[in-house]
């Protein structure tokens, strides 16, 4: 693909096909709830690529750590579908390699500080309207566990994998944004009362999860001593919440508890799976075709659409080295987000909100992954991809960035 290459004496300005290329690609995210108009606006983006990319030289080479395992991956997704059952069935899987090109776009049309903030904040501002559009479906009688507020999405799960991606986000820009918002920091409290009370209504507990863990970090690194909050803050959650609310999330820990258990079942069917294909897996989308072989004679439902777990659906579907692809991924990318979090002086640093907030942000959607198969649910996986490549878009601002990724004296003290 020929793309545009710019000088390398950070004097560049992006012309008006950079900066169209630039809106398509922040477009394809804001409008995750329709997925018809995200892929239309992807595709654009793709297609007016040769002409709106941005790269310096070195650009690509500074991406190696993530870009080394995501050519893996996608190989093994393309090797896993012929070596499917159904080669069929799972060639339909290889969509997904459409999705994954956004990785490769990013850096070379959402480029330094100013450009990855705008789009956090238009995904923070999305996620609150969406919250809201949720909340105000209890007038139409959802709101219990039966009928979930979801949103303008199809599923309450994927509403809330989205919401949990943007709290993260929001939560760390306004507790960690050196420079602060003045005026603007209004809305933005606002923004996260709405989330949190809709993530909260969503009753989905793999999604509180993740945001505790993603929260406790966040006190540990920034303000340790409002850990000791938590007891107070639970006590007083218990007294005032409602009864449904709080039985949810005592149910956590409840193995009886008949999704918990079946959870578990899947579990087992998942590791059989794995044990009996370990190199390829069953094949893309044949883990709900083939998921009543496996189950267990005990397990409460006979059909599944997925394992409700993103590393064991990756392992049973496409075998262990497309698993470790995707953490090797993980990996490279939570790795760029530490350093150059370190690197500018932590907390004072001038973008320490994007890099520590990207970083819990991504830790929040892998541990909300241990319940669900958020990465496989395209909504929720566009702006995780985003999640992976942004702090490599942080370092393309200006040059002699990429000298983030090299160990340095300082980074070890």
């Amino acid at each position: 693909m020929a793309v545009s290459e710019v000088p390398s004496d950070g004097r560049d300005r992006p012309t008006r096909l950079q900066r169209a290329g630039s809106w398509l690609f922040s477009g394809h995210l804001l409008a995750v709830f329709s997925i018809a108009a995200s892929n239309i606006l992807l595709g654009l983006t793709v297609l007016t690529a040769p002409f709106s990319l941005r790269f310096r030289r070195g650009d690509l080479a500074l991406m190696a750590p993530l870009l080394a395992p995501l050519g893996i991956y996608s190989l093994w997704l393309v090797g896993s579908a012929f070596a499917s059952f159904d080669p069929r069935t799972s060639l339909g899987g290889l969509r997904e390699l459409f999705t994954l090109s956004a990785v490769l776009l990013a850096p070379g049309l959402v480029r330094g500080e100013a450009q990855v903030r705008r789009l956090v904040d238009g995904l923070t501002a999305a996620a609150a309207l969406l919250a809201a559009m949720g909340l105000a479906s209890y007038l139409w009688g959802y709101g219990d566990i039966d009928r979930r507020i979801r949103g303008p999405f199809s599923h309450y799960m994927t509403f809330s994998g989205f919401l949990l991606i943007c709290d993260l986000l929001l939560m760390v820009r306004l507790l960690g944004d050196p420079r602060g918002s003045g005026g603007r920091r209004g809305w933005r409290w606002a923004a996260l009362v709405v989330i949190n009370v809709a993530l909260l209504a969503t009753y989905t507990r793999g999604a509180w999860v993740a945001l505790v863990v993603a929260g406790t970090v966040l006190l540990v690194i920034r303000a340790p001593k409002l850990l000791l909050a938590y007891l107070p803050l639970g006590v007083l959650l218990v007294v005032l919440a409602p009864v449904p609310l709080v039985s949810r999330m005592i149910s956590i820990t409840d193995l009886q508890d008949p999704s918990n258990y079946d959870r578990l079942c899947m579990l087992e069917a998942g590791m059989t799976m794995v044990a009996e294909r370990p190199l390829f897996g069953l094949g893309p989308e044949m883990v709900e075709r083939r998921y009543p072989i496996y189950r267990s004679p005990s397990a409460p439902r006979f059909e599944i659409p997925h394992l409700h777990n993103s590393f064991l659906q990756l392992a049973a579907e496409r075998g262990i080295p497309a698993l470790l692809a995707y953490l090797a991924m993980s990996w490279a990318s939570l790795r760029a987000m530490y350093r150059g979090y370190r690197r500018e002086g932590g907390s004072r640093g001038p973008r320490a909100d994007l890099f520590l907030g990207g970083l819990l942000a991504l830790l929040a959607f892998n541990v909300a992954g241990l319940f669900e198969n958020n990465w496989g649910d395209t909504e929720v996986q566009r702006p995780a991809l985003f999640l992976l490549v942004m702090p490599f878009c942080l370092m393309m601002e200006t040059p002699g960035e990429a000298d983030m990724l090299p160990d340095r004296p300082e980074e070890r003290t």
